[in-house]
């Protein structure tokens, strides 16, 4: 798959409490959605997208308290990052669209799926947290990882050791340590105390679109075994590939097998329509 150039747009999109910066490109649909993880932003997609031909219409945005949204206030719980996420589809989404959710922003997606939004075709969850929390998402475990992100050097720690199995460029280990350090207090806390141990597979049964599931080979974080046991079964009709010799963050890891994982589902999804 080759690389091309795109011109994205920006636009604000109206959210509790203030705007959310949308970045928008191409025209092709169905468009895809881009929910970043918790210390991501926009910018977890940007090989992503250098990887997808530059017809295609993508929609990427920093969710609440991060990046440039981190003004935005609280609360940060999963319920209103996906009233957010609704929001942008709803505004910046002209058609049929998929949503491309990795980690947090996956579990956001599964709950946006789950209220059956117009427009929704599909459902691509990229490591995503499972619908149920595994018995590994301790007290002890959340209150350690709500410090993963205090400085660049527990970032720099948690990329080398917890986050990452294959090595990132240099551009992409520099965005990846801003981008976690670049939150509102709020929202940094707020995945690992709370987001990380709600249990939504009574929402998660609702997701009537065809849903498929990328996860590293080597991801200590939502390992391919936990996915099999708390996500296949509240989405029974969900697909899970393994991507070989990555961790966790995929996007960033292993962007080309993410794009291609994006390009064959939306094939799939010709194939059903057809």
């Amino acid at each position: 798959m080759t690389e091309s150039t795109r011109t994205e747009t920006t636009r604000a999109v109206a959210v509790a409490g203030g705007n959310l910066e949308v970045r928008t490109a191409g025209h092709a649909g169905p468009a895809l959605v881009f929910v970043h993880y918790w210390g991501g932003s926009a910018h977890t997609w940007d090989r992503v997208l250098d990887h997808l031909p530059p017809a295609q219409a993508t929609v990427r945005f920093d969710q609440r308290g991060w990046g440039r949204s981190r003004e935005l206030p609280g609360p940060f719980h999963l319920d209103r990052l996906a009233d957010d996420l609704a929001r942008v589809t709803e505004t910046c989404a002209a058609g049929p669209f998929v949503l491309v959710g990795h980690s947090m922003g996956g579990k956001v997606s599964q709950l946006l799926a789950a209220r059956r939004p117009a427009g929704l075709a599909g459902l691509l969850l990229v490591a995503p947290g499972p619908p149920r929390p595994p018995a590994t998402v301790t007290e002890e475990y959340r209150q350690g990882l709500s410090h993963a992100y205090d400085s660049p050097e527990t970032v720099r720690h948690a990329l080398d050791h917890v986050l990452t199995a294959a090595p990132l460029t240099e551009p992409a280990r520099t965005t990846a340590i801003r981008d976690s350090l670049c939150a509102a207090p709020g929202a940094r806390r707020e995945w690992p105390l709370q987001g990380i141990a709600q249990d939504i597979t009574a929402a998660a049964r609702r997701i009537d679109v065809p849903v498929a599931v990328l996860v590293g080979e080597h991801d200590v974080v939502e390992p391919p075994q936990v996915l099999r046991e708390h996500l296949l079964p509240h989405i029974p009709h969900a697909s899970l590939t393994t991507v070989p010799g990555t961790g966790h963050l995929l996007p960033v890891e292993a962007p080309t097998a993410v794009a291609k994982a994006v390009a064959d589902f939306l094939v799939s999804l010709d194939a059903q329509d057809g």
